[in-house]
């Protein structure tokens, strides 16, 4: 039997949890446009919608290295305080008319200080635009809460800067740290040190692995690193045949490991083939505990809606299985137990339940 199809303003409504989703791949095309233009900074359009179609074809190229080519002219416009403010309050809102409840953002503050701020000033810039864009969402109805992911670049040397910043900061919103860019090449175990740190430190940390790489980088970011998350992990697949568990597979299902999959970005990178033959809906069938995610909003041309649509639609998901991922997801979240708890039963089940 076909599963009832969902309209989509009842997707739309849903309660959503997303943790892999970057600042500077999800702007708004008008708003790169504006700051652009302030700064200075040269577009392939001023045309925001144009804009938004470039970035999406720019990115569909099937390889990682050309799709993260595209964030030059985000990070443009992304250097002082003024682009911060505005690109994090807008990024809350924008989450919030989604149906988002938690969100998870991440962003290398490394690679933000051409214009003169530093490392500090701009991880709090960040929050304060944040801070600003959840309570307007509160003040109209659509609250959502946004920890936030320090990033360190993987291919760079100030990985160790970058999470001295998330223990500087893990009282002022920000919940986790991450290593990002890259990943063929530059193995999550050349920064063991810093991870080894943030373990003492207390400090909860994903991984981008399994994308690019293969297993060796899950089994690094786990086994050797320590990671409480993979960031995508889609090639976790390649230990599992015939619905047979290898040791890692094994290890991460049964321990609970959250796979952070972004289905339209790992088409986009050539690391899935289509949304119905994605892993993750495999993954999710076998127990695995993965959570849905958009990666870049922008650079995608996606939303978490889209998302849940695209499944929906081409991989026969129903509300149960969009109700289970999103729970997964808050379950995940690198924040306190009880808070978790208190999201799921209070908001994402109710919400469910309406729709059901």
């Amino acid at each position: 039997m076909t599963a009832p199809r969902i309209d989509a303003d009842t997707l739309r409504r849903l309660p959503k949890a997303v943790l892999h989703d970057h600042l500077d791949g999800g702007l708004r095309p008008a708003t790169v446009v504006e700051l652009a233009a302030e700064v200075g900074h040269t577009l392939p359009t001023t045309d925001p919608d144009a804009l938004a179609a470039w970035y999406y074809d720019a990115a569909n190229s099937g390889d990682l290295v050309r799709y993260i080519a595209t964030f030059e002219h985000t990070l443009a416009v992304l250097q002082n305080r003024e682009g911060l403010l505005r690109t994090a309050e807008e990024y809350v809102l924008d989450l919030a008319a989604d149906g988002v409840v938690y969100a998870e953002v991440r962003y290398a503050p490394e690679l933000m200080l051409n214009g003169g701020l530093t490392l500090n000033e701009v991880v709090e810039t960040v929050q304060e635009g944040l801070a600003a864009g959840m309570a307007k969402a509160a003040a109209v109805g659509t609250p959502v809460r946004v920890g936030t992911l320090l990033c360190g670049m993987r291919m760079f040397d100030r990985v160790g800067e970058a999470a001295e910043l998330a223990v500087a900061y893990r009282d002022a919103g920000v919940v986790g740290f991450d290593i990002a860019g890259a990943e063929d090449g530059f193995p999550p175990a050349d920064h063991l040190a810093v991870f080894e740190h943030l373990r003492r430190e207390s400090v909860p940390f994903t991984i981008h692995a399994g994308e690019a790489h293969g297993l060796p980088s899950i089994h690094q970011a786990l086994q050797v690193c320590g990671a409480q998350r993979i960031g995508h992990g889609v090639r976790i697949t390649e230990d599992i045949v015939d619905g047979k568990l290898g040791h890692l597979a094994g290890w991460v299902r049964d321990r609970r490991v959250a796979l952070e999959m972004c289905p339209t970005s790992n088409l986009q990178t050539g690391a899935a083939t289509s949304i119905a033959e994605h892993p993750i809906t495999a993954l999710k069938d076998l127990g695995f505990r993965v959570t849905l995610n958009t990666d870049n909003r922008l650079v995608s041309g996606t939303t978490m809606t889209r998302e849940m649509s695209l499944l929906v639609e081409q991989a026969g998901w129903t509300l149960e299985d969009l109700r289970t991922v999103t729970v997964n997801a808050v379950k995940s979240a690198f924040i306190p137990f009880d808070e978790r708890k208190a999201l799921i039963e209070e908001v994402v089940l109710p919400g469910y339940a309406a729709a059901l």
